[in-house]
Parts: C-alpha cells; structure tokens; sequence
C-alpha cells in the first residue's frame, strides 16, 4: 500500500489506483494519515469533518466513511477498529511524506559529511516526491493546518539544502535557473 499527501491524496497497491471516494471519505483518510498507527477517536474525526457544526449522528457518519474507505482499500487489516477509535496501518516507506523526510534527513547527513553530490542526489530524489501542495485535498482545514506548515517548511529546507549543495559542486547556473523556475510558477 502507498499512500501520497504532497498533493492531491492518492492511494495505490501496487500500479493500481485505489479510488477513496468523495470529499469527506478522503477528508477522514488523511486525518488518520496525519495519525499513522495511532488509534483516533470516531468523536475527534467528526470534529475534523465538519468542526462547530456536527451534527448529533456525525459518529454513525464517522462510521459509514470508515467502513466505505476500509471497502476500498481492500485489506480489512489496514483500517481497524479499536477501543478507543480507528487506527490505520501504515508501514514503513508507504507515506510519501515520511520518505520524503528521511531522505531529507540522508541529504542533511551527506551535505554535513561533505559529499554534496550525493546529498544533491538525495534531496532531489526527496523534492520529486511532492505533486502540488501538502494535504491540497484539505488545504484549508483546521486539522490539516499544522502539518501543512511542518511539510511545508521541510520542503523549504530541502530546497536549500539542495541549492548549497549544487553550490558546492559549482552549479550556480542549475541553482539560478531552479529560482527563476520557482519565481515564474509563484
């Protein structure tokens, strides 16, 4: 199983799209996304979908996208229920954005123990991860805001440590033209 927030949600198993549903089925994914492993209750995701205005059966509704989302990905073991809430299972290297920071983490370590290529190497290899902005399914979502700007600054960090470590290797023209690139896209 992958699963992609740095952009659009997408969900794949294996070269196959896995189609999660409409706004509110993908809205209550990426709020567990954001709580991988960890039991989240039916009461905190009703808040997240709808905020001051949940209704008295939001939790039946909680229910209902669970059970759809947990149709959907086809593995009853990935999206279970417990005592305290609903925990998905996501392994080690299924969320884009944990291997986007780990492999902003090697580039990190690699530009410090002065090997800048490979630290380029790896830091472009994290950047090509990302497809639009982090979490742009809930762009504008209270539960979504914090972990946007903790992205979204990783991002900004991988970017700089990418263009020092082009500095390095005396390609200012490649670290220009990817600012003149960023500019003409703002």
């Amino acid at each position: 199983m992958e699963f992609r927030i740095l952009g659009p949600l997408e969900v794949r198993s294996g070269d196959r799209a896995i189609a999660i549903g409409g706004e509110k089925r993908r809205a209550l994914l990426l709020m567990l996304l954001l709580h991988p492993n960890q039991p989240v209750s039916a009461e905190r995701l009703a808040q997240g979908l709808w905020g001051d205005d949940v209704a008295a059966d939001a939790v039946k509704t909680v229910r209902v996208h669970v059970s759809r989302i947990r149709a959907a990905l086809h593995d009853p073991d990935t999206l279970v229920t417990t005592p305290t809430g609903y925990r998905l299972r996501v392994r080690p290297g299924e969320l884009d954005a944990d291997r986007f920071e780990n492999l902003l983490e090697r580039g990190r370590r690699a530009l410090a123990d002065g090997a800048p290529a490979d630290a380029a190497e790896v830091l472009r290899s994290g950047l090509a991860l990302w497809r639009g902005d982090a979490l742009a399914d809930v762009r504008y979502e209270a539960f979504a805001q914090a972990a946007i700007g903790r992205l979204d600054e990783l991002r900004w960090d991988a970017i700089e440590a990418c263009n020092d470590a082009e500095l390095e290797l005396g390609r200012a023209d490649a670290v220009l033209a990817a600012l003149e690139r960023g500019a003409d896209a703002a």
